[in-house]
């Protein structure tokens, strides 16, 4: 019986199984040697199904701050519309499209699929953090193999960092009123 405890002398929650199962403690720990030492790994985790409309495209909802984009992805040349206007003109900022164009570098897709996107509410910036989370989830569902890589960049999680509402007897949402001793 001592084979099959622990190292502390403890048993797990599988000999224990095993054993109200009615199988002798040396084989629980035969079965435990065959299923550490052999057979092939474990299989990866299925799939998702590929989610495209009849146009052949695959939509999300991208959201940050007070920002919501409707994204509409399908393969092409990298060409990227937003409110109808192209990407450079909407998204002045160097650094804003470098924001929307990360999903692309990290799936390693840059330039073959284009995207069409409408987004309200915010400002530029929340607006931009909006289209690239919708971008990331329509990628994802395109093509669910880079889930993964997608994932572990962190653009599947949206951002709910938001503005902190201001509080009553207060200048701002923290900030006091100037103090006057006299």
């Amino acid at each position: 019986m001592a084979d099959a405890n622990n190292s502390d002398g403890r048993q797990s929650l599988a000999d224990l199984g095993a054993i109200a199962a009615g199988q002798t403690p040396d084989a629980v720990v035969a079965n435990a040697d065959a299923a550490n030492n052999s057979g092939p790994a474990p299989e990866p985790a299925p799939l998702r199904e590929q989610e495209i409309d009849a146009q052949g495209r695959a939509y999300a909802t991208g959201r940050r701050k007070d920002a919501v984009a409707r994204v509409w992805l399908k393969p092409g040349t990298g060409k990227i519309t937003i409110n109808g206007r192209d990407l450079e003109v909407y998204f002045a900022r160097p650094s804003l499209r470098l924001v929307i164009n990360q999903v692309f570098g990290v799936a390693e897709r840059e330039g073959q699929y284009d995207v069409v996107a409408t987004v309200k509410g915010g400002g530029l910036s929340g607006q931009a953090g909006a289209v690239k989370h919708g971008i990331s989830q329509a990628i994802t569902k395109y093509e669910p193999a880079l889930r993964t890589p997608v994932k572990r960049a962190g653009f599947l999680t949206r951002d709910s960092r938001t503005v902190e509402r201001k509080k009553y007897g207060r200048a701002k949402a923290r900030r006091s009123f100037q103090f006057s001793k006299r």
